[in-house]
């Protein structure tokens, strides 16, 4: 059974789940802050990321527990996007979050959704220019000037 420790806890964590195992890492403390400050320092570190197809939802519409968590092909297509090489692995808390948000803004849904090997290589194109030279992880190329 999954369960996921939400504000009324007021703990941060990051889950790294592997099959029927969970390891947990606590990276901040943040049970003496009240409800709106909570808010403030996990977005000012960018410790969530309350946003919805490209749309930022209000907090309390973030899911209660990590099974009601709904698919983002965008974010499907960026994890794999890494995987094939299109940027490097980055300690920027939901890096793979802002690459598929720039994915979102440059391609179409349908093309995500139904012909995903197609816009892998369309993404892996977006990936090396230098529209994308601003994400963590690029690894797109360098001029000499």
């Amino acid at each position: 059974m999954v369960q996921s420790i939400g504000i009324t806890s007021l703990i941060t964590i990051i889950l790294h789940a592997h099959f029927k195992e969970v390891a947990v890492t606590v990276i901040a403390n943040l049970s003496k802050l009240d409800q709106d400050s909570f808010w403030y320092v996990m977005e000012n570190r960018d410790w969530t990321h309350p946003f919805v197809d490209g749309r930022r939802r209000p907090y309390s519409d973030l899911p209660k527990s990590v099974d009601r968590l709904i698919d983002d092909p965008f974010r499907s297509l960026a994890g794999e996007l890494r995987r094939a090489g299109g940027f490097a692995k980055d300690t920027t808390p939901f890096s793979e979050f802002l690459w598929a948000d720039f994915l979102r803004r440059h391609m179409k849904r349908k093309v995500v959704e139904n012909h995903f090997e197609h816009a892998l290589e369309k993404a892996l194109e977006l990936a090396k220019s230098l529209d994308a030279d601003y994400l963590p992880g690029w690894c797109g190329p360098v001029s000499d000037e």
